[in-house]
């Protein structure tokens, strides 16, 4: 088991967001990893929680948060967009550089992994990207309210069931989504790792083929088998920190050295 540190910073927004650094408990640290995690979830979903804890025993220090909003963190989620959790991102980047090491691995999953695609330009120090069960384009999670999109845009906000909780989207987060910009994958100029299920029923592997297809290489393509899309199996969660340590391994100095 590594270290657990609750840490606090601000985000994009100024409002306090509450996160929690696993480090290795011995050992070298071989790398600094940041983890975004799915739409509406939360740092202590079962996937976020347990990719890195089990990153942290293979040595590698992970920084999973709570976007605002949610969990722990301050702020209104229905005033949040695709936008200020690209911003929190950048945040949470900021904070590893001031009081860890700067993330050279980047981690995200389902909407958090068309963040971190997005957020990855802005952080230089990141040598390697990887995605969870993400879709291509960051208005695909408009599929999990489209009954209410309507009333959205009528409106100017609904409340909607989302994970068996009820939260409001306000026309801002369908306005943000409709200014985002495509290219950002191609461009990337990074190592991708992309992790998918072919029987994920919230976002379809045909996600997964987008996204390498856009991305120039080098990328790779890691099936999840039977994984369901939140990763509510250790094993799953297991495989994941497993080979994604291996991989990334490839694309990080040395310790002691610069390349």
């Amino acid at each position: 088991m590594g270290r657990r540190h609750k840490v606090t910073f601000p985000g994009g927004s100024g409002a306090r967001l509450a996160g929690i650094l696993e480090v290795p408990a011995k050992g070298p640290q071989r790398a600094t990893a940041l983890f975004a995690h799915c739409f509406t979830c939360g740092k202590d979903v079962l996937a976020a929680s347990r990719i890195a804890r089990r990153l942290a025993e293979l040595g590698y220090a992970v920084l999973r948060f709570d976007f605002t909003g949610l969990g722990n963190s301050e702020g209104d989620f229905a005033d949040t967009n695709f936008s200020s959790n690209v911003a929190d991102l950048l945040a949470a980047a900021e904070f590893l550089r001031r009081e860890q090491r700067p993330p050279e691995l980047l981690l995200g999953h389902s909407l958090g992994g068309a963040a971190v695609l997005a957020a990855a330009g802005a952080i230089p120090e990141a040598r390697a990207i990887a995605t969870i069960a993400a879709p291509a384009d960051a208005e695909h999670v408009t599929r999990q309210f489209a009954d209410s999109v309507d009333t959205i845009l009528r409106e100017g906000q609904a409340e909607v069931q989302l994970g068996g909780r009820p939260f409001v989207i306000r026309k801002q987060f369908l306005d943000d989504l409709q200014r985002r910009r495509s290219g950002h994958i191609r461009n990337l100029d990074r190592p991708l790792l992309i992790y998918h299920s072919p029987l994920d029923n919230m976002v379809s592997v045909d996600e997964a083929a987008e996204i390498y297809n856009r991305a120039m290489h080098p990328k790779s393509f890691i099936s999840l088998d039977d994984a369901d899309h939140l990763l509510t199996r250790q094993k799953d969660a297991d495989y994941i920190a497993d080979t994604l340590a291996a991989w990334v391994g490839r694309y990080l100095p040395q310790r002691g050295t610069t390349e």
